[in-house]
């Protein structure tokens, strides 16, 4: 995935937070990491790691990645990447709701632990879209996390994917489909699986519309086999048998791996929001 070089890039968009909670750990790699992941990981709520139960916490004030100007910074950059890449999602979603109606979301990129508005997240949490803050939250350690313990081939649009299938996420709050499939069960004809596979589908559109957002130079053929392989790395088959070595349809809250390439994949091809109905698959 590259972008073009003189594209200008909005920072404001992203924000830089250090570690801010101290004391608090959870998981601490190997399979404990990956059995939190199967909690939260690409959730629209994240698992409260706090525990406090004091209501909505004193969010922290991010700084904006302001070395990220260019492309050609998107190009060079790990963190402007992240920049160019929310850059291009929201500029896809401003453009397919009626004009006026999409409200900017800011991903929060940070390093051990931070506070949200859905509580206390840290690395074991995994990427998520927090409804109440309307924010994105990314440890930027995660993505080792999906080559090293979950068997993904990593790369620039695995990074992508992810960020697009939160911001999905942040569509679904738009539209009013978190609140209508809030306790939506489990397994796979679940309103929770429904969920996520919509806003894997989501991100596939976004990624048909990449380039004519006027970030993206190109996607190629591997660009997308590595999104779809790291959709198929957080199935809740493939998580399963790395924790438990068997699988239980019954507690799917995400969808087997095969599901997750589908539902890209017809985003992808279609290139239509419209074609996103996984409710009624």
């Amino acid at each position: 995935m590259r972008f073009r070089k003189r594209a200008r890039l909005d920072p404001s968009q992203v924000q830089r937070r250090g570690g801010g909670m101290g004391g608090l750990a959870a998981g601490g790699g190997g399979i404990g990491l990956i059995v939190l992941l199967v909690v939260s990981l690409i959730t629209g709520v994240p698992v409260d790691i706090g525990g406090s139960g004091a209501g909505a916490p004193a969010l922290e004030q991010g700084e904006p990645l302001t070395e990220c100007q260019t492309g050609e910074d998107a190009n060079e950059q790990r963190d402007c990447r992240i920049v160019g890449t929310v850059n291009s999602i929201q500029e896809y979603w401003e453009t397919a709701f009626r004009q006026g109606e999409y409200r900017e979301a800011d991903t929060v990129v940070f390093e051990g632990s931070t506070q949200t508005g859905c509580g206390g997240a840290t690395s074991a949490v995994g990427p998520f879209y927090c409804p109440r803050d309307s924010q994105v939250y990314l440890d930027l350690g995660f993505f080792q996390t999906l080559e090293s313990q979950l068997g993904a081939r990593g790369g620039p649009f695995a990074e992508a994917y992810v960020l697009a299938h939160e911001y999905g996420h942040h569509v679904q709050n738009l539209t009013g489909v978190l609140s209508r499939a809030q306790g939506g069960g489990t397994g796979p004809e679940s309103d929770a699986v429904a969920v996520e596979l919509q806003a894997d589908c989501y991100a596939g559109v976004w990624a048909h519309n990449a380039v004519d957002t006027g970030f993206i130079a190109e996607l190629t053929d591997d660009d997308i086999a590595r999104g779809l392989d790291a959709a198929a790395a957080v199935g809740d088959d493939r998580i399963q048998e790395r924790t438990q070595g068997q699988v239980n349809q019954e507690s799917w809250t995400h969808g087997s791996a095969a599901q997750r390439q589908q539902w890209f994949t017809t985003g992808y091809g279609s290139g239509d929001p419209g074609a996103c109905d996984t409710f009624s698959r």
